[in-house]
């Protein structure tokens, strides 16, 4: 399902006080037409995101800036965006601090050989190339993490894996719209309409978090400092690995994927992809601006 149907679902979940029943009831088709070429394609217009649907947002310690799309995996620290590797629908996405190794899930995109669903893939050059692990033709991630332990999916079910190639079900009724990890940590976040649900063991069991907002994306920046944006674009940061949480700013616009790393003074930054474009905060999340403006 496109991030944006995914953002009116949780909205209305919450509204109504149900799961997300139907985060994984349906799925993108794979996509055909401009954009939809190999490595190397640049987007259109200078300075705007891809124009496709963002499913996932990674920035790295070096500052390289990764989207996850329906159409590809495009670096938009350059401008304009490159898509990076194969035309893939990548669902659930995930990268560590230097993105050295590339986790993904999804569907199969125009002129890929890929398996559907892809179940879980990786990439250890930057996303040009991937290879498959596990549950090819089984699983579709529509979110997905990674911890000190292995690796944390939902495709239904919560799974965990030591090695990306042998998985445990998790004994558990979450459907999280966000898996949250960090790989130097063992702490997730799954964020729900019911509220936040936070594992310390790597994802093996969970509890909720009583006095949490009420999220739909988080990051984790280190294993302890954590974001979390509502559906309306609040915001909200964690020092202690998601148990108590401090308001912040807003973010305008819709929110389609969000990240956080600890910048270069050790000051908390804040990514954000919206439906105008990217923007950050080099304040922990008190203000926000286009990526690119002075």
């Amino acid at each position: 399902m496109p991030k944006r149907s995914r953002v009116l679902s949780f909205t209305a979940a919450l509204a109504a006080g149900i799961c997300l029943s139907l985060a994984l009831s349906s799925c993108s088709t794979p996509p055909t037409g401009p954009g939809a070429g190999g490595a190397g394609t640049a987007s259109s217009t200078a300075g705007a995101l891809p124009a496709t649907h963002i499913h996932g947002l990674s920035v790295s310690s070096t500052g390289q800036v990764l989207l996850a799309a329906h159409e590809g995996l495009y670096d938009v620290t350059r401008q304009p965006a490159v898509k990076l590797g194969p035309t893939n629908d990548l669902m659930g996405f995930t990268g560590g601090p230097d993105h050295s190794v590339l986790y993904a899930s999804g569907h199969p995109g125009a002129g890929s050989d890929m398996p559907n669903p892809l179940g879980l893939i990786r990439s250890t050059d930057g996303g040009m190339t991937w290879e498959h692990l596990s549950r090819q033709r089984e699983s579709d991630f529509h979110a997905l993490t990674v911890t000190r332990s292995g690796i944390v999916g939902f495709d239904g079910v919560l799974r965990t894996s030591p090695d990306g190639l042998n998985w445990t079900t998790v004994a558990s009724d979450l459907v999280p719209a966000v898996l949250a990890g960090n790989p130097a940590g063992d702490t997730v976040l799954a964020t729900t309409p019911r509220g936040i649900h936070r594992s310390t063991d790597g994802g093996k069991t969970w509890n909720p978090v009583a006095a949490g907002p009420v999220i739909q994306f988080a990051a984790f920046a280190s294993p302890t400092e954590a974001v979390g944006v509502e559906p309306d674009g609040s915001v909200h940061v964690s020092a202690d690995g998601g148990l108590t949480w401090t308001p912040q700013g807003r973010i305008t616009g819709s929110v389609e994927a969000v990240a956080a790393v600890i910048g270069p003074e050790a000051n908390l930054s804040v990514w954000a992809a919206t439906a105008a474009g990217l923007v950050v905060s080099n304040d922990g999340g008190g203000t926000f601006r286009p990526v690119g403006a002075s």
